[in-house]
């Protein structure tokens, strides 16, 4: 046996009597904590249903989001159309997605596996967080609001 066969196991020996002995238990990495809030498909308050046309809607309005002005024939920058084809004028238009998104935009009773509320969570993003030049971005309240429609079906009235 050559000498670098010796070496090799020699550590091969020395790695199996670690993991036997729980040696390496302690140096599992640290990915430290999770980047954002753990998602849950529920409706956090099944006393109130959340409306497309009153709750969601005025959401992507607000001067603040800024949705709009990107994710509308009409905006005022209208490059989130051009890019990504993500339509937010209407509730038809949303529901069918963009270019990359297709219908998996707002998968009803799903808000976790929803490309549109994974867009405007703090983690883990399906690309670049919403909007894109932000912040400000949506708070709490909005983002559970946002979810719970989508928990309730993501229905249109």
């Amino acid at each position: 046996m050559s000498g670098r066969d010796r070496v090799g196991a020699a550590l091969s020996a020395a790695l199996l009597a670690a993991t036997a002995t729980g040696c390496l238990d302690r140096y599992e990495p640290d990915v430290g904590p999770p980047l954002g809030p753990l998602c849950r498909d529920i409706d956090s308050d099944p006393g109130f249903d959340v409306s497309f046309g009153l709750d969601i809607r005025p959401l992507f309005g607000r001067d603040d989001a800024r949705c709009l002005d990107c994710h509308t024939p009409g905006g005022t920058s209208p490059l989130g159309l051009r890019v990504s084809g993500l339509n937010l004028s209407s509730y038809t238009s949303l529901i069918r997605g963009g270019v990359d998104s297709g219908d998996a935009i707002v998968l009803p009773e799903r808000p976790c596996a929803s490309i549109l509320y994974q867009k405007v969570s703090e983690a883990p993003p399906y690309g670049g967080r919403m909007p894109l030049d932000g912040p400000p971005f949506f708070d709490d309240r909005d983002l559970q609001l946002i979810a719970d429609w989508i928990a309730e079906g993501a229905d249109d009235d």
